[in-house]
């Protein structure tokens, strides 16, 4: 054998060995598909999804699915090439930056963290928008979530007291309090009744001069939303917030008589606010998939995500396009009757 064939062969062969390794190096990518599904008026393990007590509920039939993301790789379980080229050639997969899923500003732990919070928010706000979407009365309740210290505040209130009114003037909200406490002159007292830990009580405060020369005490509030009655949602390991349609749609589904899917399987996904709004989410095709394989015929898709659902909506999956629940509930009840609109997501 000639040196030059010589020196081609070992050239050919020290490339494929390098390429060889190389396929099998981690890359800071990870990989998206398809995850499981949960019927949101079924069961997870023998327990229901939603369970209710201290208010009439009625059978439900057919499917109103959450659909999820799985995902691969991440800190210190980093994918290797080869499995990111393959995720590349996959449609039904998607292959994104490890910052996409793990910001370098936030641990791994952080991040579940989050999404864990995320759920249980999400859980939250569903069922609230849908008791408001029935009209069923819920109790707001103005609390303390923080106080600063060095403030006229500090000492006297605690994280989690209620505040029900200010100087004998019922509060409604958080912003009800805020402005009946600008009000007063900065140096000037306010009184506030306060309930903790049952027992209501009165405490009056001073009042300091804050950025924007008005009158304050030193506290950040939030609300708290009290159901009349006992709801429990619970869907074992899964996070984020983009389930919370769904979850509203399954109590909404068990408080009303009849049912919302007309025996059909439908699947769908959107983030939900108190008021009802249908927000957008991430992984729209990965969702679609996932519906589609568990047995989904329609698939309820926030506005904001139809262009993008639209280009890639599995074959026998009906997209229709949802902005709110109370218009999610309305395209159910069209798709049972077969009358009425149905709004359709197109690629505009």
């Amino acid at each position: 054998m000639s040196r030059r064939a010589l020196t081609l062969l070992v050239a050919g062969f020290l490339t494929v060995i390098l390429a060889v390794v190389a396929a099998w190096l981690p890359v800071p990518y990870v990989v998206l598909s398809p995850g499981p599904t949960e019927n949101t008026i079924g069961e997870v393990k023998g327990k229901p999804v939603i369970s209710i007590s201290g208010h009439s509920t009625y059978p439900t039939d057919g499917k109103l699915s959450m659909v999820t993301v799985a995902y691969q790789g991440g800190p210190n379980n980093n994918i290797d090439l080869l499995t990111a080229l393959r995720g590349w050639f996959d449609p039904t997969i998607a292959v994104v930056p490890e910052e996409t899923i793990f910001p370098k500003s936030s641990s791994p732990k952080q991040v579940e963290q989050q999404n864990t919070q995320e759920m249980t928010t999400s859980q939250e706000d569903a069922t609230i928008a849908a008791l408001r979407e029935l009209k069923i009365p819920v109790a707001e309740i103005v609390t303390v979530v923080a106080v600063e210290k060095g403030l006229p505040a500090d000492g006297k209130l605690q994280v989690g007291d209620e505040i029900t009114a200010v100087d004998g003037v019922a509060a409604s909200d958080q912003n009800a309090v805020a402005t009946a406490v600008r009000k007063a002159t900065p140096g000037d007292q306010v009184r506030l009744t306060v309930k903790r830990k049952g027992t209501s009580t009165e405490v009056t405060l001073g009042t300091v001069k804050g950025g924007d020369g008005k009158a304050r005490v030193g506290v950040t509030m939030g609300m708290r939303y009290q159901p009349p009655f006992k709801v429990d949602i619970s869907v074992g390991d899964i996070g984020g917030p983009s389930a919370g349609l769904m979850f509203s749609l399954g109590i909404y589904d068990k408080l009303t008589p009849g049912s919302l899917t007309g025996g059909k399987s439908i699947a769908g996904t959107g983030t939900i606010s108190l008021d009802g709004t249908v927000g957008p989410i991430g992984g729209i095709e990965q969702k679609m998939v996932g519906a589609r394989k568990a047995g989904a015929t329609v698939f309820l898709t926030p506005a904001r995500n139809c262009a993008q659902a639209v280009r890639a909506v599995p074959e026998g999956l009906r997209l229709v396009k949802v902005e709110t629940l109370d218009g999610a509930v309305k395209a159910l009840d069209a798709l049972r009757t077969g009358t009425g609109d149905v709004p359709a997501c197109t690629g505009n």
